[in-house]
């Protein structure tokens, strides 16, 4: 049985318009794997704890040394990185905040990037050891695709990258502060997905 990892992040709930092209993306997979299972993991609605010296001071204490406190720490990851090794695609929704990912995306990001586990150093560089493909569903106020703005999805793909991560495709709707452009744009990321899927 198939499983699709869903990563969602907006914090616009219902109204979010990444979260509307996943669920376009999501019924469309589901079209074709009527079999299939969806994992969601919502990080707006359960918001992971920043990564901060604790964090990092629990990853690097041998297994056998770690508190109980550090052992709770190391959990978060191993949980989030198992869920990502389960599934067979990964659909990531974000919108553009201040032209960058939600921090709570962020967090998520800083918590499954573990050596050894989802990436590895050689020689020739850093290797990605997820290996799977995923789909990228942004939103933003403004249309900032492709230009010196846009922060975001340069970012996400490549941390994506870096981790195995093949990412398909992006579907990107702008300009949803700026009325019927926005419509025509967000429509026209959906056309795609139905196309692609």
């Amino acid at each position: 049985m198939a499983t699709l990892l869903r990563i969602d992040s907006s914090a616009s709930g219902d109204n979010s318009k990444s979260r509307q092209l996943a669920d376009a993306f999501v019924a469309q997979w589901l079209a074709k794997n009527p079999e299939g299972q969806v994992v969601v993991r919502d990080v707006n609605a359960n918001p992971l704890p920043h990564f901060t010296s604790e964090t990092l001071g629990a990853l690097f204490t041998p297994e056998e040394e770690r508190t109980a406190e550090q052992k709770a720490i190391v959990a978060i990851g191993d949980e989030l990185i198992d869920e990502l090794e389960a599934a067979d695609v990964v659909a990531v929704s974000a919108p553009i905040y201040n032209f960058s990912i939600p921090s709570t995306l962020k967090s998520y990001f800083d918590y499954v990037a573990r050596a050894g586990r989802t990436f590895k150093y050689t020689e020739q560089g850093p290797v990605g050891l997820v290996n799977k493909d995923a789909y990228m569903f942004s939103a933003s106020g403004s249309f900032l695709e492709n230009t010196p703005y846009d922060h975001q999805l340069p970012y996400v793909k490549t941390f994506l990258n870096f981790i195995g991560l093949n990412v398909k495709d992006a579907f990107v709707a702008g300009g949803q502060a700026l009325g019927e452009d926005g419509e025509k744009a967000f429509s026209s990321a959906k056309d795609r997905i139905a196309e692609a899927v």
